[in-house]
């Protein structure tokens, strides 16, 4: 797949290690990526997210805290289901209630569909956190993942912009 892919770092960096998205992408941003790649931290913008998506991206990569269940720090690459409507419902009706600083993922793309705009593939780089009280800085598992995670989000974008030869379906 060549096209365009945008690597959206999002949390809130006031409540411990919900900023890890943020400091992967602020990293990064640092990196040389492939052509049609971008990466921006919209940290608690949610709507400004979904706007952003309009534009027109064949990918997102978002990266952010996920309770997963898993030790502090574990990161893991996770392909969201996508939802679709049963006969005679509506996905709005479902959708929860837009607030502009504390939108989830699956509240930005219920935006996004709302405003009748589509990403064909999604994926989440998510890490465990350890703490999300109120507090700047990321716990130290956390933190020890930012690296691994950066490195992880680097060969994504490069298999989703120019997959494998032998077909990986990313």
């Amino acid at each position: 797949m060549k096209g365009r892919v945008l690597v959206a770092g999002i949390g809130n960096i006031f409540l411990g290690d919900d900023g890890f998205g943020v400091e992967v992408a602020s990293r990064l941003a640092l990196r040389s990526l492939p052509q049609g790649v971008r990466v921006a931290d919209f940290g608690i913008r949610g709507v400004h997210l979904a706007y952003e998506l309009l534009e027109g991206y064949d990918a997102l990569v978002l990266v952010d805290a996920v309770a997963m269940r898993e030790p502090p720090g574990t990161v893991e690459v996770i392909e969201p289901a996508r939802e679709s409507a049963r006969p005679g419902e509506d996905l709005d009706d479902r959708a929860p209630v837009v607030d502009a600083h504390g939108m989830s993922p699956d509240v930005v793309l219920a935006l996004l569909a709302r405003l009748g705009g589509a990403v064909e593939r999604i994926y989440v780089v998510g890490c465990q956190p350890a703490s999300l009280s109120e507090g700047i800085g990321l716990s130290p598992p956390v933190a020890a993942a930012v690296e691994g995670a950066t490195e992880l989000c680097v060969q994504l974008v490069a298999d989703i912009v120019q997959p494998a030869e032998k077909g990986t379906n990313r």
